[in-house]
């Protein structure tokens, strides 16, 4: 039978990742302001892999303040956009192009409100750090995604954490730095999740800066040649009959 269309709002309860929740309700009034290296460095790889999207329904995981989401939206996809943070996403919701996307607010650290097979693509940009259960996320990020469909999923690159760096932001209230709150996983852990959910592997880049982009976003210059950035392909296999 097919699985019934749940409501679209679902905070559900507290729980262990609420301080990653409260600092991203802080971050988002900066967020797109605060010359970020990361999500400079991540989008264009993202986009390229994505391809065209006209016409895919397509779930944006983690979506942030609309990234991925809005840039999908206008490309001609049908969007449904999730995230925790209520600040981000009134962000995200208050941008051009926004009433097209149908937004959700949810933990991803717990199963989500969505049909079976519903999308043709799920991308979630820079969320896997945030996460402890790996293998959680992956297989609901599977189970919503079509057979033959795909995924597109980015992350700060777990040799990051070799050189202290996590999320952070200087929070314009205080003026204090402010790291949400990380897991500190592996290349292995990534792929050995995403394996394990019935995904398929097509491709994996791993990035890192090169004088021309710290130049351009200072932050990135003592990660020159280091890298800061891991993107998967991942092709949705079959489920067995």
């Amino acid at each position: 039978m097919p699985m019934e269309k749940p409501p679209e709002e679902n905070p559900g309860p507290p729980g262990p990742t609420e301080s990653i929740r409260a600092g991203y309700d802080r971050w988002a009034a900066v967020y797109d302001h605060d010359l970020n290296p990361l999500p400079a460095l991540e989008e264009p790889v993202v986009r390229r892999l994505v391809g065209d999207p006209q016409g895919l329904k397509v779930v944006d995981l983690g979506c942030g303040t609309g990234r991925h989401t809005l840039w999908l939206a206008r490309s001609g996809a049908i969007v449904t956009a999730v995230d925790f943070s209520s600040a981000m996403l009134a962000e995200a919701r208050a941008k051009p192009g926004a009433e097209t996307v149908r937004f959700l607010s949810h933990d991803l650290a717990t199963p989500l409100p969505l049909p079976s097979g519903e999308f043709d693509l799920a991308v979630s940009g820079l969320v896997l750090e945030h996460l402890r259960d790996l293998r959680g996320f992956f297989r609901e990020m599977r189970r919503v995604v079509r057979d033959r469909g795909r995924a597109v999923i980015s992350a700060m690159h777990p040799s990051m954490f070799l050189r202290g760096s996590r999320a952070r932001f200087t929070d314009p209230a205080s003026g204090k730095i402010v790291e949400p709150g990380s897991y500190s996983h592996t290349l292995s852990d990534f792929l050995m999740a995403a394996l394990a959910a019935g995904f398929r592997l097509a491709r994996m880049e791993e990035h890192a800066p090169d004088a021309g982009f710290a130049q351009r976003y200072p932050r990135a210059e003592k990660y020159i040649g280091w890298p800061m950035l891991v993107v998967l392909e991942l092709d949705a296999a079959d489920r067995p009959c």
